[in-house]
């Protein structure tokens, strides 16, 4: 048998395109002494991906001709450990591959779910992201204002919406007419700005009267340069991931950087998920009873097919999701 998987056949200068990647057939791989082999069922698509090809961040970085790593949930075809069985759904980091092999210390046994795919989003990494940040990094209380930036993508819509459970006015800043109103109208956020309209500085003044006391930044740049204009004292900031720095060669960082987290006392912290992988099981029953109740609703935006995997990352970085990106490589086998 065959394994179809996806590679980086140069890394990217500039703009990532679809000739950056190479999608190769190789020999299925063969799992060895405590390992499992691996049928990927969904892929995580993320704007980290594109950070990995830049250099070495929290992982090592991605070189030319290797398979693009991912995190995914997959199913256990063979298992030489006594850990799993054939059949069974775990979660594990694979690469843009049909099939891949993986110590079974490694692999997380995932729960029966009606929708395999609420374990990659809402109760997956983009779930956690948005709680573990917004929760232990950006300590919101009810009545503060909340800004979210990328309001329309996996993280920043359940920000917003945590935000909103919690008592706090939300604000977010996504792109385009459309997808504002559907921040405000299907995410329930007080107002929505689009930034890629004039006057930026001036729609913050106007949807935050009151200043900002938490920024949740998924992008940084300008638009956390403008942000951080209107924050409180003693107010947090939660950096999360600086999506419009990752395509490009020629980042720009805010120019207001130490001066006004000095003059208001800010505190701004960066994270990543596994930081808080200890109180995940909290996070899992908050975000199970915030749908239950409707006061979270589910956006998810799965694109189907191994080989539209790049496309699927290039219009990440442009953008152009509703929710939390995946890439479906096989069916559910439930």
């Amino acid at each position: 048998m065959q394994n179809r998987q996806i590679t980086i056949a140069e890394l990217p200068t500039d703009a990532l395109t679809q000739a950056h990647f190479a999608v190769l057939e190789t020999q299925m791989p063969v799992a060895g002494d405590g390992e499992v082999l691996l049928r990927v069922i969904l892929m995580l698509i993320d704007a980290a991906n594109r950070s990995w090809m830049k250099g070495a961040t929290y992982r090592a970085a991605v070189q030319a001709g290797d398979a693009m790593p991912t995190y995914a949930i997959c199913e256990v075809v063979e298992a030489n450990s006594p850990l799993f069985e054939a059949g069974d759904i775990v979660a594990a980091e694979a690469t843009w591959s049909e099939y891949v092999t993986a110590d079974a210390r490694k692999v997380a046994k995932l729960p029966k779910v009606e929708t395999l795919s609420h374990l990659m989003s809402v109760y997956g990494i983009a779930g956690k992201t948005a709680y573990h940040g917004l929760l232990s990094v950006g300590n919101p209380v009810a009545g503060e204002t909340v800004l979210v930036s990328a309001a329309a993508g996996s993280v920043g819509g359940y920000v917003g919406q945590i935000a909103k459970a919690l008592g706090c006015r939300v604000v977010g800043i996504a792109g385009g007419p459309e997808k504002c109103k559907w921040v405000e109208d299907a995410l329930g956020f007080d107002a929505c700005i689009d930034y890629r309209e004039a006057g930026l500085s001036k729609k913050l003044a106007a949807a935050c009267p009151n200043g900002v006391d938490v920024y949740f930044d998924n992008v940084g740049g300008k638009i956390l340069e403008s942000s951080l204009n209107f924050m409180n004292e003693k107010g947090r900031v939660v950096c999360c991931g600086a999506v419009s720095q990752y395509d490009t060669e020629a980042p720009a960082g805010p120019r207001n950087l130490p001066g006004i987290i000095v003059v208001k006392r800010l505190k701004m912290e960066g994270f990543i998920v596994m930081d808080f992988a200890h109180d995940d099981a909290k996070c899992i029953r908050a975000m199970q009873h915030w749908v239950a109740t409707g006061q979270i609703k589910v956006t998810e935006d799965i694109v189907d097919g191994l080989e539209n995997a790049p496309q699927a990352l290039i219009g990440l970085l442009a953008g152009e999701n509703k929710g939390k990106r995946m890439v479906r490589v096989a069916a559910d086998p439930s």
